[in-house]
């Protein structure tokens, strides 16, 4: 997995949250940018959770980017 693909996510506007999953199985949602941090080299990403704790991953170890699809306006609108 490219450390670019995952700044670009980061830095997408509209932000679109996603999941990074590691080798090992562990995943972690990213729901806004603020809660992730890359660092200048790209060799090592924080993620930073809710409760203020703090994950470092090696970037070298996700293998996936996950990225969720955008809630329709429209389809929810129309739901009674």
């Amino acid at each position: 997995m490219s450390i670019d693909e995952l700044r670009k996510l980061r830095e997408a506007n509209p932000f679109l949250a996603f999941t990074i999953r590691l080798a090992d199985g562990r995943s972690y949602r990213i729901n806004h940018r603020d809660y992730l941090s890359i660092s200048p080299v790209g060799r090592t990403v924080i993620v930073y959770g809710e409760d203020g704790g703090f994950d470092i991953l090696d970037a070298l170890l996700i293998t996936v980017l996950s990225v969720e699809k955008p809630a329709d306006p429209v389809a929810s609108e129309n739901v009674n």
